[in-house]
């Protein structure tokens, strides 16, 4: 255990900080845009699934039925691979924003579906009896409402799709694990796994735990403020 977390191999991680600054930006891009896909999709295929079209209901089910049932591993291995190999590569970070956005995206329509149908049917009604739209009911009325509903199980597949980002390890990305495993290996850096995998953790820890934190100090209050 000495040797695992000596003074040299915590030296070795120090002077080489600029490795692990690489990846954990890396890692913090791919995290953000994917974050914002997975919302986009989760939000319109969750209006799809709650919407009274049986056809959009069908594809919204699809899509949620597909992509949780296939593993994430595989789907973003389909997708760089089969585009490489057809010539047509979007790239390693692209590649994992959008299958990290697209699998979490199926998870966060089911979010927003089980927060809209939270929602008492009585809402929408009346909100229809006064001339809203649908689109002005779900603006105005609903999606409002289910905001501190859906707030705890969003965070959670927020922070989990943070995590999700070793996947691009496979590819061969420049995240935060990768550029780990690469310095652990390193000729020239290689034996300093106890302090590396420590910072890699930390640096993980130092993003998804605020997270949690803020969501739950916006979820008190909201409901604070319905108590008021």
């Amino acid at each position: 255990m000495g040797s695992l977390f000596s003074a040299n191999a915590w030296e070795l991680v120090w002077n080489f900080r600029g490795t692990f600054l690489f990846g954990f930006l890396n890692t913090l891009e791919v995290a953000v845009f994917a974050i914002l896909l997975s919302l986009f999709l989760g939000l319109i295929f969750g209006l799809m699934s709650t919407g009274k079209k049986t056809s959009l209901k069908f594809i919204a089910r699809c899509y949620v039925e597909f992509i949780q049932n296939t593993p994430l591993l595989l789907q973003i291995c389909f997708l760089y691979y089969a585009l490489s190999f057809s010539g047509h590569s979007i790239g390693i970070m692209a590649s994992g924003i959008l299958s990290i956005g697209v699998y979490h995206g199926a998870y966060m329509a089911e979010v927003f579906r089980a927060g809209i149908t939270a929602v008492p049917k009585g809402q929408f009604e009346s909100a229809e009896a006064q001339g809203f739209s649908y689109t002005g009911v779900m603006r105005y009325v609903i999606l409002p409402q289910c905001v501190k509903i859906i707030l705890p199980p969003m965070t959670c597949q927020i922070v989990n799709l943070t995590k999700n980002t070793a996947v691009l390890y496979i590819i061969g990305g420049a995240d935060l694990i990768s550029t780990t495993y690469n310095f652990v290996t390193g000729v020239n850096t290689g034996g300093a796994y106890g302090p590396a995998y420590v910072i890699c953790g930390l640096l993980f820890f130092i993003v998804c735990y605020p997270l949690s934190k803020l969501a739950g100090m916006w979820e008190q209050s909201l409901k604070k403020r319905d108590v008021i």
